[in-house]
């Protein structure tokens, strides 16, 4: 069977990408341009998955998840936020408010296989295409093992879900403790941690990352979006931080940095 996808989006150049991406994964998509019409779409055609706009005039993707999901033929499929929105608390508010799932724009293509096959039915997995890796990245990120760490676990789905389709290993740890723990267990190629953590701080991780003889040299990335002045971006070069990267960032950005603190690194692996 061909998965059959819903794309409610009214920016036309966004529905022309996905309705592009979804049918080059062996998809069939149907498209709307406004929430009552993906209402409207959602009950005539059952699709399988339905990717929603948050940010539409009039009515918008929450109006939408709560309209289909108090619909009994539809509260079982999946509804997956497409959102440019990146402040504190968005993504909660978004899974809060009835969304499944979320998707960061612009959309890249990994990003948007992952999606489909972590929500689609599992009859119809077969049915998607895995996506296309860089040229000369395929090596490198079948070898590399990366730890992420966040006390916010959409985040934690996030990197995931970005890194993943191209190779690499993901490792999550949500405190400093699962991560150091995570750490020696399994001896990373990168380390990527947000600044403020919960239960101990990102820079108290990378102290005790840097002090360990078994991991001091493991490359360490911070991504934040809270600590973005200079004073603490220096702080965290001097703790021996490799890079120290502010979102929101584009997606492509974000692998680019890491392909790169991977290639820099005096341990980096070859092909396993």
């Amino acid at each position: 069977m061909t998965p059959r996808v819903l794309v409610i989006e009214d920016n036309d150049i966004n529905r022309e990408l996905m309705t592009y991406a979804l049918q080059s994964f062996g998809c069939a998509s149907e498209v709307t341009a406004d929430g009552a019409a993906g209402i409207e779409a959602a009950r005539r055609e059952r699709p399988d998955l339905i990717l929603c706009d948050v940010q539409m005039p009039g009515f918008d993707g929450f109006d939408v998840v709560r309209v289909l999901k108090e619909d009994p033929a539809l509260r079982g499929v999946p509804v997956v936020a497409v959102t440019a929105l990146a402040m504190v608390g968005d993504r909660e508010r978004m899974l809060a408010g009835g969304f499944d799932g979320y998707l960061s724009k612009p959309i890249e293509p990994p990003q948007l296989a992952a999606a489909l096959r972590r929500w689609l039915p599992a009859a119809l997995q077969p049915q998607v295409a895995e996506p296309a890796r860089e040229p000369g990245t395929e090596s490198s990120a079948r070898a590399a093992t990366i730890l992420v760490v966040d006390d916010v676990p959409l985040n934690l789905e996030f990197k995931r879900d970005l890194l993943e389709p191209y190779g690499y290993t993901v490792l999550t740890a949500d405190t400093m403790a699962s991560a150091l723990q995570l750490a020696h267990a399994s001896r990373p190629d990168l380390i990527i941690s947000d600044v403020g953590l919960g239960a101990g701080a990102g820079f108290d991780l990378i102290r005790r990352i840097k002090a360990d003889p078994a991991l001091h040299d493991v490359p360490f990335m911070f991504v934040t979006m809270t600590h973005g002045d200079a004073r603490s971006k220096a702080h965290a070069l001097a703790l021996g931080a490799d890079r120290y990267l502010q979102r929101p960032m584009e997606p492509a950005e974000l692998l680019a940095e890491i392909r790169g603190c991977l290639a820099s690194s005096p341990g980096a692996r070859g092909p396993g």
